[in-house]
């Protein structure tokens, strides 16, 4: 069978737009959404609609996919199709001070609630002092201290009447009121006292005993004047407070009157400060009848306009619609909200004016977007996202503060009722890791939007893409793009995918590479982006983060990594990897060796016997167990002890797609003949034989082509990639030439059989109708080979037995 190498035209596919008749960007249109996501677009929109509990989304798709700008487009465009959410404010509870009350406002109240208040309590703040001065306030002040004063007086008198009824007087003393002998109309002196007869001092001493219990009486009845005229003092203050008070907050309430809430509050308010007049008075100004008031811990005990403010924590615009809010630091604080404190006497004080809102107080009613894995960097914040979820509502939780100076005074408010969806952004790990290990995960996100990551090349799309590049071109004010530049970019786009059939969503490296080719054509100052700017931007961005690939080709080529691009081998075959670094990735060529010899019929991988190998390279070594028992000697036992081995490998080796490479390496240890040491191989095998698809196929060749570019190209070289993967072939120019040149060339391979042919040029033959393969074919070499080891070993086996 004869394999011959692939055209040019299988090497490289190009894009044309030439049917679109176009020259450059600046004739097309912007395209409105990402193309080829019908199916998760479709996700986002049912999410977005549907308003049961629990269809929140989690988008998943690649970093740079475009999917955060798809669907937060979508969502503002649906955001006016949603009721604008309502407002909501903190303000001071007048019966619980660590317990704020939240009050819902129609959507745009809340900024004219604050002011209302705030100006409320500035004109509060001048015209009560100056009512409390005026002249009608001090006469009916007066009129009552006259009042309870008589009343003391008369009844001071009447008891100095009676007094004076028995010869006796009222007087007062540094020690108190006493009672003296008249003399006339006139207190008797001491010593006149002393000179009266002794029954007329034991009547005067009698008469004042019972003066003293009349008086007593009368001095405790002077509490209760004075208690009245303080309370009537206070009525009236309380009276003229309310007056202007009412008069005052009576334009609040008109400001306020479709909002009950506010209503409610308000009253409270009016009530509050007639109780608190005091507050709005300087204490060297009080007035009678006022108990001051201030000095207590914080500024809502001693300052009105503190007291009365009014904390908006969300306003939203009445013609916005729902909100859209991104949150790029989900950190719990800036989830939920938080507190604030200030230091007071070694206490950490807060009050409702120190509340502030989180995302999902701006995004209620509305949706939220947040990156997943930001989110999950934050436990806590994961945590109470779920809590509130479940809660329908939203609790502010104060922080755990474990300080041993100070004292924290911390505050629960009103939780606030909450309705919104969540956007979840994050990449397949991500989500799957989530399905597994958080049983909350899949009833809070119901809904899942995958975004294609690749779309087929049609003319549709390839029209569709061109209209993405324009949008591109524009939105990032960059040059326009002339035809041959936009398809360019899109053949790019296809090598990004790694297949020619088709192209990668990326719309952050598209975007990168189009940013990068418009400096380059503004370099050379030219109007338009050329498709030569295009390739300097690509041979740039392989420049930047090649210098690995460089040193690993330097060293091949130096001869300390051995790697052979001519001559032939027994039991050796180049073997082909990728390795990346960031988002660039190369091929690297590694030797592969197989030796064989009589044993147990074990095939041993020793990288694995080293744990260099992981699983799936360690499953396609085993495969080639199988082939060999399917194809070889089945009636005799295998008594093969075969070794594998990547030489000079240092670093771990893991994937099936050096399997094939590796079953040539043993077929050729069997069957004793050389392998064209000028052809390195890729591609898995099935125990059928079958040569099976890998990936990397473009980086692998290139990194074989670079080393033998770098000792000179003879025409023989080539690499044998699976007939399948030609679909996938999208390689650099450099390459191409030389193959059309006819200095390399790309084989591809559909079968061990087709594979081993080519690499030792031996017919690999097909077994007979009797049962034999042909005479010095490589299969025929393989079975007597291991005909021969059944052979030994049974033979050793007996001798053994015999001893």
């Amino acid at each position: 069978m004869s394999v011959k190498p692939l055209s040019v035209k299988d090497l490289y596919t190009r894009t044309t737009l030439r049917p679109l008749s176009i020259k450059s960007t600046d004739d097309l249109e912007d395209i409105e959404a990402l193309i080829g996501q019908e199916r998760a677009l479709g996700a986002v929109r049912f999410a977005a609609r549907m308003r049961q509990r629990g269809y929140n989304l989690f988008v998943i798709g690649p970093k740079g996919s475009g999917k955060h700008m798809a669907v937060k487009r979508y969502l503002e465009q649906r955001r006016t199709e949603i009721e604008v959410p309502c407002d909501w404010v903190y303000v001071h509870n007048f019966q619980n001070s660590y317990t704020p009350t939240a009050i819902a406002l129609p959507a745009g109240r809340a900024e004219s609630f604050r002011r209302a208040m705030q100006e409320l309590v500035t004109d509060l703040t001048a015209v009560i002092p100056t009512l409390f001065e005026s002249e009608d306030y001090r006469l009916r002040i007066e009129a009552v201290n006259k009042e309870a004063a008589d009343k003391q007086q008369k009844s001071l008198e009447s008891v100095d009447e009676q007094a004076r009824k028995q010869g006796l007087t009222l007087i007062r003393t540094p020690q108190g009121f006493a009672f003296a002998p008249l003399s006339g109309k006139t207190p008797m002196a001491p010593e006149a006292f002393q000179k009266l007869p002794e029954a007329s001092q034991k009547r005067y001493q009698e008469a004042t005993k019972g003066m003293m219990e009349e008086l007593q009486k009368v001095l405790r009845a002077m509490p209760h004047i004075e208690r009245d005229r303080q309370r009537t003092l206070r009525k009236i203050s309380r009276e003229t407070a309310r007056r202007v008070i009412e008069q005052e907050i009576a334009d609040v309430e008109t400001e306020m009157a479709s909002a009950d809430a506010a209503l409610k509050h308000v009253k409270a308010v009016a009530d509050d400060m007639v109780d608190h007049i005091g507050l709005f008075l300087n204490a060297e100004d009080g007035s009678p009848g006022i108990v001051p008031d201030g000095g207590g811990e914080s500024a809502v005990e001693n300052d009105p306009a503190h007291r009365y403010q009014v904390n908006v924590l969300v306003s939203n615009r009445p013609a916005g619609g729902a909100p859209v809010v991104v949150e790029d630091h989900p950190a719990l604080s800036k989830l939920v909200g938080r507190i604030e404190y200030y230091a007071h006497m070694g206490t950490l004080v807060a009050d409702f004016s120190l509340i502030q809102p989180g995302a999902l107080h701006r995004a209620n009613g509305g949706f939220l977007l947040i990156n997943a894995d930001k989110l999950l960097l934050n436990p806590m914040s994961w945590e109470a996202l779920k809590r509130a979820l479940y809660a329908e509502k939203i609790t502010i939780e104060a922080p755990n503060t474990n300080t041993a100076t100070a004292t924290v005074v911390s505050l629960q408010p009103d939780p606030i009722p909450l309705d919104l969806k969540i956007v979840l952004f994050g990449d397949h790990r991500l989500y799957l890791m989530l399905s597994a290990l958080d049983p909350d995960f899949h009833d809070l996100f119901k809904v899942a939007a995958d975004f294609e990551e690749i779309i087929e090349r049609t003319p549709e799309n390839d029209a569709l893409f061109a209209r993405l590049v324009a949008t591109i071109a524009r939105n990032n004010k960059l040059r326009p793009f002339a035809r041959p530049a936009i398809e360019r970019v899109m053949e790019h786009a296809a090598r990004l995918a790694g297949d020619s059939e088709r192209m990668s969503t990326s719309v952050g490296q598209i975007a990168d590479l189009m940013r990068e080719a418009d400096y380059f054509a503004g370099e050379d100052g030219k109007a338009k982006v050329s498709r030569t700017d295009v390739d300097r931007s690509i041979a740039a961005q392989i420049h930047r983060a090649d210098r690995l690939r460089e040193r690993t080709v330097e060293q091949i080529t130096r001869g300390t990594v051995l790697i052979d691009c001519d001559g032939a081998r027994v039991g050796q075959v180049n073997g082909l990897s990728v390795l990346s670094i960031g988002d660039f990735a190369f091929g690297k060529p590694s030797r592969i060796s197989a030796t064989v010899r009589v044993g147990a019929g074990k095939v041993i991988d020793i990288e694995r016997e080293v744990e260099l190998g992981g699983p799936l390279h360690s499953k396609g070594v085993m495969i080639l167990s199988g082939f060999l028992a399917q194809n070889y000697a089945a009636d005799a036992p295998m008594a093969l002890a075969a070794t594998l081995t990547f030489e000079q490998s240092y670093g771990g080796v893991d994937g099936d797609s050096a399997s094939s490479a590796e079953l040539y390496a043993l077929l050729s240890a069997l069957s004793g003949l050389s392998i064209d040491q000028s052809l390195a191989v890729t591609g898995s095998v099935n125990q059928m034989g079958a040569v099976q698809a890998i990936g990397g196929v473009n980086e692998k060749i290139e990194g074989f082509f670079d080393v033998c570019a770098a000792r000179g190209l003879t025409g023989r070289q080539g690499v044998m990639i699976p007939a399948s993967n030609v679909k996938h072939l999208m390689l650099r120019a450099d390459v191409v030439d030389a193959c059309k040149d006819k200095r390399f060339r790309i084989l591809p391979i559909a079968t061990i059989a087709e594979g081993i042919e080519v690499l030792t040029g031996t017919t690999a033959g097909e077994r007979g109708t009797d049962g034999t393969y042909p005479s010095g074919s490589v299969n025929r070499l393989v079975e007597e080979r291991l005909v021969r080891f059944a052979e030994l070993r049974a033979k050793a086996a007996a001798q053994a037995k015999e001893s």
